[in-house]
C-alpha cells in the first residue's frame, strides 16, 4: 500500500537534506574562520540548522515515512571545492561570500517548496516555519559580507574619504 503522504515526504526530504547541507557548511566555516566572532557565528547557524533538518525530521516520521539523515552527495563535493578555495584565498570575505552562495541556494530550495501545489496545506505551513528560520540566517550572512566589503573598500587607498 502506498502512503497518501509519500510527495510531502519527498519534498520535505529533499529540504531536510539541503538544511543539512548548510548545516554541514556552516560547521566548516566555523572552523575555518579566522575571526572569533564569525566562528561564533557560523557555529550558532550550524545548530539551529540542525534544530531545522530535526523538526523537519519528526515531521516525515508523523507522515509515516523514513526522514533523510544526511545532506547530498553534490553539496560535499561542492564544500570540498570551497575549502580549497578558501584554502588558496585564506580571506573572511571570500569564505562569507561563498556562504552567502550556498545561502542563496537554500534559499531557493525552500521557496520552490512552497510553490509546490502538491503538498498538504500542513506541509506547506511546517515548511514557511523552517523556512522563516532559514531566511533569517541568510539575511545576516548577506549583512556581514556587504559589511566585511565596506571596510575592506574603506581601506583601500583609492577610496575616497
Amino acid at each position: 500500500m502506498s502512503n497518501p503522504n509519500r510527495h510531502d515526504i519527498h519534498v520535505l526530504n529533499s529540504l531536510i537534506q539541503t538544511t543539512i547541507d548548510s548545516a554541514d557548511g556552516y560547521r566548516v566555516a566555523s572552523t575555518e574562520a579566522e575571526d572569533p566572532g564569525h566562528r561564533d557565528l557560523f557555529g550558532r547557524r550550524s545548530f539551529e540548522r540542525r534544530q531545522v533538518a530535526e523538526d523537519l525530521q519528526s515531521t516525515v516520521r508523523a507522515l509515516g515515512g523514513d526522514p533523510a539523515a544526511e545532506g547530498s552527495v553534490l553539496a560535499k563535493a561542492q564544500r570540498a571545492f570551497a575549502d580549497v578555495k578558501h584554502a588558496l584565498m585564506r580571506d573572511d570575505t571570500g569564505m562569507i561570500g561563498a556562504v552567502e552562495i550556498a545561502e542563496d541556494a537554500v534559499r531557493t530550495q525552500f521557496e520552490r517548496a512552497l510553490e509546490d501545489s502538491h503538498i498538504s496545506a500542513t506541509t506547506r505551513d511546517t515548511i514557511r516555519r523552517a523556512f522563516s528560520r532559514v531566511a533569517d540566517g541568510r539575511d545576516q550572512v548577506h549583512e556581514l559580507r556587504h559589511s566585511l566589503e565596506g571596510q575592506r573598500d574603506a581601506g583601500n587607498r583609492l577610496y575616497p574619504h
